[in-house]
């Protein structure tokens, strides 16, 4: 496994040494930048897997990164570090984006321990936003699917049809159970929008020489999951 990519954002330069030092150790790829609109470039591009950030900087403060993070949509974890203890103080860190909030002085293995776990976190997060079964991906933040290898082109629908049955594999599902997971209302049986939309999943995820993952089950509804 790479290692961790670690943003710090610092602008005292006896702080960031220590930081950078302790983590360059620990095994981490460490950047570090002590200006705020710098550090606001760096971290909007997404490539860090943790972002420690220092609460007053010149330029542009914390809160404000954090906050411009939170809008752009960029979810690196944040680990806030401050001289401002009080309580008030660490709820606005939370509040504007922070994951983590930390005084100062702090003890380097206790932030250490903190990175860790913002990182277990956030690989927990990514395993749950990305789907697996069998020769069966599903990336729910790009909305691709791939199946041996194979680009699959999925609708929005399809993708939440395929997402329900990825996270109920091996399951059988009713039809009243997909129409009102899928299509967020309660079932109309004089509908075919279920077997138009099924049909046109498993012809996407059939290819020849692979065996049939979504199977029909006759009165009942679908599975998917391999051959019974």
């Amino acid at each position: 496994m790479p290692a961790a990519r670690i943003l710090t954002i610092e602008d005292d330069d006896t702080t960031a040494a220590e930081i950078v030092r302790d983590l360059a150790a620990r095994g981490f790829e460490v950047e570090r930048t002590g200006d705020g609109a710098e550090g606001l470039r760096l971290a909007s591009t997404g490539r860090y897997d943790v972002i420690t950030l220092d609460r007053m900087l010149p330029g542009v403060d914390g809160l404000t990164i954090a906050s411009t993070l939170k809008d752009k949509g960029i979810d690196t974890p944040i680990l806030m570090i401050s001289a401002l203890n009080d309580v008030d103080e660490r709820v606005r860190g939370l509040r504007a984006g922070g994951d983590d909030y930390l005084t100062k002085p702090f003890v380097l293995d206790e932030m250490a321990a903190r990175i860790e776990v913002l990182l277990r976190r956030r690989r927990a997060d990514a395993d749950r936003l990305l789907l697996r079964y069998a020769d069966l991906e599903l990336d729910l933040v790009a909305h691709a699917a791939r199946r041996g290898g194979r680009d699959l082109r999925l609708f929005p629908k399809e993708v939440k049809l395929l997402e329900m049955f990825m996270r109920n594999s091996e399951q059988i599902l009713t039809r009243s159970m997909i129409f009102e997971t899928v299509w967020g209302y309660s079932f109309d049986p004089g509908t075919n929008l279920i077997d138009v939309h099924i049909r046109a999943l498993r012809k996407k995820l059939e290819a020849p020489g692979l065996p049939l993952l979504l199977h029909t089950v006759r009165g009942v509804g679908y599975r998917l999951g391999a051959e019974a």
